[in-house]
C-alpha cells in the first residue's frame, strides 16, 4: 500500500497549513502524472512563525538545556525510525523525482540513518579549548550559540542534504563554533519535497522538542524570504552557482548572516593511455550516469589521451548504449537502474543543450529523448566540442557528456583547470 503523502509545512512539531494560502505541483517524471497539486508553500508569515518557534526552543524549550548525551540519544532514535520506515520514504522521493527506488533504498537513506549515527556520536566528545597563563592570564574559548540556521537543498540527493546539513548542527549543543544549539529550518527544493515532508513526524518521535527541526516547502521565493531573514544567523545551500550568487548576496544585505555554498559542478576526468581501461570505462559510463547524470560532482568533461582515444571512444559508446536500452523502466521497480529527469523543465533544458551542442561538436550516440512518455534522456556523448559551446563549459545536470582528446600531460592539465567550476575531478 502507498504510504500518505504529507504536504503541509512541518513547523514546531506540528504539519499546519501555510498561511500564504499557496501551493505547489509536484509530478512523476516517469509518466508526468500529478502526485499532488497540494504542496503548502511557506510565505513570509510561515518563515516567521518557524524563526519564532525556532527561537523559542533555544531560550524557553528544554533543548538549551539537553545533554550531549540527549542530543545523541534523539538522533540515534531518529536513525532507527528513517531504517524503519525506509520503503516508504524510498517511494515518496521516487514519484517525486524519479531516483530509482534501488537507489534510495541501497544508498542514499542508509547513508542518511548512518550520518545521524556518526554525529550523535560526537554529540558528548566535542570540546572547547584552553591556553596556559604564560602571562598571568587563562584563555579559555567557550562555543556560544549563533542562533536560528536554515538549509537549503537541491532535489538531486534530498536525503542526503537532510543528513549532512541537519546531524551535525544537531550534535553540536553547546560545543561548536557557529553550530551551537541549531535550531534548523530546512527547505527541500520544490521538486522533491514529499520525502522530506515525511521526515517531520520523525522527529517527533524520537524526541526532539518543538522547534528544533522544521521543514518548509516552495520555490525560490521561499529560499528568498529565508536567506534574507533577519533572524537568522547561517544559511547553508546546496544548488546552482546562479542560486548560490542569490543567497550570498540576500545573506549579505540582510544581517550578514553566515554562508556555505555547495554549487555546481563540470568536473574533469583525464584517462591517460597507461590507465586501468576497465575502470576508466566503468566510471566516464556508469559512473556518470548514477541517478542520470543530475549530480553535481559528476565527471561530465573526458579527457583522453589521443593515441588510446579511437579505442576508448569506441567502447565508451557501447556502454553509453547499453545504458540506452535498460532505460524507461519504472523507478519505483527495485530493477530499474536509471530513472528519467526530474521534471519537464528540467528535460527541456537538458534538451536545448543537446540541440545546441550538434552544431559545436560531433555527436557520438543519444541526442533526444528516450522513449515516448516520461522525462527519459538518451545517455549522449559529444566529441570534442568547441571550447565556448555551452555543452562544454555549463553545468547541463543531465545525461550528457563532453569528450576530447589531449596528448601531453601539461596540456590537460590545462584543459581540466580552465573551468569556472571546482567541485571535483577524477583520473
Amino acid at each position: 500500500m502507498a504510504p500518505t503523502i504529507e504536504t503541509k509545512l512541518f513547523i514546531n512539531n506540528e504539519y499546519i497549513y501555510a498561511k500564504s494560502k499557496e501551493h505547489l505541483t509536484v509530478t512523476n517524471p516517469y509518466d508526468n502524472s500529478i502526485v499532488t497539486d497540494n504542496v503548502e508553500v511557506a510565505g513570509a508569515e510561515d518563515i516567521d512563525l518557524a524563526v519564532e518557534s525556532a527561537k523559542a526552543a533555544l531560550k524557553t524549550g528544554p533543548w538549551g538545556t539537553f545533554t550531549g548525551a540527549q542530543r545523541s540519544a534523539c538522533m540515534l532514535k531518529f536513525a532507527d525510525l528513517v531504517e524503519k520506515n525506509a520503503e516508504n520514504l524510498a517511494y515518496l522521493e521516487s514519484i517525486s523525482m524519479g531516483r530509482p527506488i534501488a537507489t534510495l533504498l541501497g544508498m542514499d537513506i542508509p547513508h542518511m540513518a548512518n550520518c545521524y549515527r556518526y554525529y550523535a556520536g560526537w554529540a558528548d566528545k566535542i570540546e572547547g579549548e584552553s591556553f596556559k597563563a604564560d602571562d598571568g592570564v587563562y584563555k579559555i574559548v567557550q562555543r556560544e550559540p549563533l542562533g536560528v540556521c536554515t538549509g537549503i537543498a537541491s532535489w538531486n540527493a534530498s536525503f542526503l542534504y537532510a543528513a549532512w546539513k541537519i546531524a551535525p548542527a544537531l550534535a553540536a549543543g553547546n560545543a561548536i563554533a557557529v553550530l551551537t544549539f541549531i535550531e534548523f529550518i530546512f527547505k527541500a527544493s520544490e521538486k522533491s519535497p514529499l520525502g522530506i515532508l515525511a521526515l517531520g513526524s520523525f522527529f517527533v518521535q524520537a524526541g526532539f522538542p518543538a522547534g528544533v527541526v522544521q521543514f518548509v516547502s516552495g520555490d525560490w521565493t521561499t529560499g528568498a524570504l529565508l536567506s534574507s531573514h533577519m533572524q537568522i544567523a547561517k544559511v547553508s545551500i546546496t544548488g546552482s552557482i546562479a542560486a548560490g550568487l542569490k543567497v550570498q548576496e540576500q545573506a549579505a544585505k540582510s544581517n550578514l548572516k553566515d554562508v556555505t555554498l555547495e554549487l555546481g559542478g563540470k568536473s574533469p576526468a583525464i584517462v591517460f593511455n597507461d590507465a586501468d581501461i576497465n575502470t576508466a570505462l566503468g566510471g566516464c559510463s556508469a559512473g556518470f550516469l548514477f541517478n542520470s547524470g543530475q549530480v553535481c560532482a559528476a565527471a561530465s568533461r573526458v579527457y583522453v589521451q589521443d593515441d588510446i582515444a579511437s579505442d576508448f571512444i569506441e567502447q565508451l559508446k557501447d556502454k553509453f548504449e547499453e545504458s540506452n536500452k535498460g532505460m524507461g523502466a519504472n523507478p519505483t521497480h527495485k530493477s530499474t537502474v536509471l530513472g528519467p529527469l526530474v521534471d519537464q523543465q528540467q528535460f527541456d533544458r537538458v534538451l536545448d543543450f543537446i540541440e545546441k551542442g550538434k552544431s559545436s561538436a560531433t555527436l557520438v550516440t543519444g541526442g533526444g529523448r528516450r522513449g515516448t512518455t516520461g522525462c527519459f534522456m538518451q545517455p549522449t556523448i559529444f566529441l570534442n566540442p568547441a571550447s565556448e559551446s555551452p555543452i562544454y563549459r555549463e553545468e547541463i545536470f543531465g545525461p550528457v557528456l563532453v569528450v576530447k582528446t589531449f596528448k601531453t600531460e601539461e596540456e590537460v592539465i590545462e584543459l581540466a583547470n580552465n573551468t569556472t567550476y571546482g567541485l571535483a575531478g577524477a583520473s
